[in-house]
């Protein structure tokens, strides 16, 4: 897997998929059951702020608690341009080599800055799946995110992972070993690669 990434290409991609979002579309399902797409974007908003702090080092109040459940209640009212907003900054907090050094807290865990870096893409890749998914918008992820989103996914199958997936990952979804990486990964992360709204 590869050590630093970059996590623009993923949250290039989810500013793309914010901007295509309509009013009417936030009641919709996801493929996250008894997630709206307001909810969603609302668990996007925080986990853009939240992983920004992890690679600025910035403490911010609640990193040291496990997260709320996704809530619309979290998406501002000006989402259409705070969001795009923090995702790019998300993105470019990472970019900083000082950002991979050292420890990170969020959702109240603790790890290595760097595995953080991976929960993160993973995360933005993730729910920017399910956000197109959702709201029937095309999607695409570029090789580096997917070996590092397959690389995570695929060690959260381990039994001795089995504590870490819980509020993570749904139970896995079979799929075929030859079938594409990406779906490889959803399956893995407990997602049909083939869910349809």
């Amino acid at each position: 897997m590869t050590d630093t990434f970059d996590l623009g290409p993923a949250t290039k991609q989810m500013q793309r998929l914010v901007a295509g979002v309509r009013e009417d579309q936030l009641a919709d399902p996801t493929p996250c059951e008894g997630t709206t797409v307001g909810a969603l974007m609302g668990h996007i908003n925080m986990l853009s702020a939240a992983f920004r702090a992890c690679a600025t080092k910035e403490e911010l109040p609640g990193l040291d608690q496990p997260p709320p459940p996704p809530s619309a209640d979290n998406l501002p009212a000006d989402w259409r341009t705070s969001l795009p907003t923090r995702l790019g900054a998300l993105a470019e907090a990472w970019r900083d080599p000082a950002a991979w050094q050292g420890m990170a807290t969020a959702g109240g865990v603790t790890m290595p800055s760097a595995v953080m870096a991976t929960v993160a893409l993973d995360e933005v890749v993730l729910h920017g799946w399910d956000l197109a998914r959702a709201t029937v918008q095309p999607f695409e992820v570029d090789p580096v995110s997917t070996e590092v989103v397959l690389g995570f996914t695929s060690a959260m199958t381990a039994p001795e992972e089995a504590a870490g997936r819980e509020g993570l990952f749904g139970p896995v979804v079979p799929v075929p070993d030859d079938a594409p990486a990406f779906d490889r990964a959803l399956g893995n992360a407990g997602r049909d690669p083939h869910w349809r709204p």
